[in-house]
């Protein structure tokens, strides 16, 4: 039915879950009627209800576990993995409260003082996206409700069950109901929560496209907090280094891990010429051997299929066309069951492609670009809008202290995948990966905004200048 918004598994094709879209308005003014109330408790109390909700989600490990697997595609483990950094964000976002947002004094002259505080916005809206429809909303919400204010969650349309057992989740902690609200529907919802003139702000974890929409939609309301996180063209470069197995294994850790959906993927591998044909056939080794299967599957997979079929529809268009714009297959993009989005890692050279697109394939596909020069190679790794996350791979010092001052992202890694960002860091990038406000650790700095006081117990006052004899 068109009023109701459907989720299935991607891996099988069943119906997972139904609900009737939600409104709106509704669910605004139900947080805007809760957010004070939940303002006005001590933040000893808002904390104390986070770790219940952590404590929650621990007891319901299993359940939620199975449902992001089964709603996603993702691997069981992955999953689990998923569930856990739920459960430890609430840790981190506390301490990240007490650092980015801590109460300070200072003395002033005449026995006055400077008091610096913060204060919520209000409600909060937040649009979650589906490649980690708990870990990545929760990112928000937690460090939203510590502050004090009231959330509307809209999940994905791709994956709203995990939406609404992460809201159960915080109900069933003692967060109030009216001050947690859930919002299912589809685009259409998320343009009208997003153009709501009684959230005071919007949270967006997704697509650059849609980001880039919200930033020129929010540009004339100065009054509300924007904060987005948003995709990548992300590069690895493999430079001067003898250990080709791990290499090829990091690499394929960056572009393949979660079915290349991640904002922090690697989508470009640039990879110097003399190292380019032994490495590639390292890694189409490993490819070859990656298991791809649904969540359950016994032995385990390393990944499990695209979130749809449209997805994968439209990944494999994007390989044909950078094919047809002159790039040369290393390995083609597989889809071994024509009615189900799995699809098997491909590779394709575009060294000697004219013009390479500046897109976001948000799934299975690494293009590959040659040379023998790393300065040449940075401007490669560069040549994009984006500026999310970039990775060398080189035994060398020199050259890493060359790439990190060179490179342009907000998360510049040494001998490590481009993925796997830890939550106790600030996680963010430029361009079009973000408008300045990074999430995770510094999640606090767009919850809560300062209030700088000017106190004193008595009031003294006096003009020294400027007035006639009188």
């Amino acid at each position: 039915m068109a009023d109701e918004i459907l989720s299935y598994e991607p891996a099988t094709g069943t119906l997972l879950w139904r609900h009737p879209i939600g409104d709106v308005d509704t669910e605004v003014a139900t947080a805007r009627s809760g957010w004070a109330g939940w303002a006005s408790k001590p933040l000893a109390f808002r904390i104390e209800t986070m770790r219940r909700f952590a404590n929650v989600v621990r007891q319901r490990n299993d359940a939620f576990t199975d449902l992001i697997a089964r709603e996603t595609g993702k691997p069981i483990w992955e999953a689990r993995g998923e569930v856990e950094t739920v459960i430890a964000k609430v840790d981190i976002s506390v301490s990240a409260y007490a650092e980015r947002t801590a109460q300070r004094r200072m003395e002033a002259p005449m026995n006055s003082r400077v008091a610096l505080r913060h204060k919520p916005h209000g409600v909060l809206a937040v649009l979650g996206p589906y490649n980690f429809p708990a870990h990545l909303p929760n990112g928000h919400i937690v460090p939203a409700l510590i502050a004090g204010n009231a959330v509307v969650f809209k999940p994905s349309e791709k994956t709203p069950a995990s939406g609404a057992f992460l809201v159960e989740c915080y109900r069933a902690a003692g967060v109030p109901e009216d001050c947690i609200r859930l919002l299912v529907g589809g685009p259409a919802e998320g343009k009208a929560l997003a153009a709501h003139p009684d959230i005071d702000g919007l949270l967006f974890t997704g697509s650059a496209q849609t980001g880039l929409a919200l930033n020129r939609a929010f540009a004339e309301k100065p009054e509300k907090i924007l904060a987005l996180e948003m995709g990548g063209n992300n590069p690895i470069m493999v430079w001067d280094t003898p250990d080709l197995h791990t290499a090829a294994v990091l690499v394929v850790q960056s572009a393949f891990t979660t079915a290349g959906q991640r904002c922090t993927a690697a989508r470009r591998l640039i990879v110097q010429e003399r190292l380019a044909q032994p490495l590639l056939d390292t890694i189409e080794r490993m490819i070859a051997r990656i298991i791809v299967d649904e969540p359950h599957a016994n032995p385990a997979p390393f990944m499990g299929p695209v979130i749809d079929n449209q997805a994968a529809d439209q990944l494999t268009e994007s390989f044909l066309e950078l094919l047809m714009r002159g790039g040369r297959p290393i390995r083609h993009l597989e889809r071994p069951v024509d009615t189900l989005p799995f699809l098997r890692p491909a590779m394709i050279d575009v060294t000697d492609m004219a013009e390479r697109p500046d897109l976001e394939l948000f799934g299975p596909i690494l293009q590959v670009f040659r040379t023998d020069d790393f300065d040449a190679a940075i401007a490669e790794a560069n040549n994009t809008r984006y500026g999310l996350s970039a990775a060398l791979i080189s035994q060398t010092p020199a050259l890493y202290d060359r790439f990190w001052a060179n490179i342009r992202a907000g998360i510049v890694n040494w001998n490590k995948p481009t993925n796997g960002a830890s939550s106790g860091a600030p996680f963010g990038g430029v361009g079009w990966s973000g408008n300045h406000r990074p999430s995770a650790y510094y999640a606090a700095d767009y919850c809560a905004y300062p209030v700088v006081s000017s106190e004193s117990e008595s009031a003294r006052a006096s003009i020294g200048i400027g007035l006639r004899d009188g």
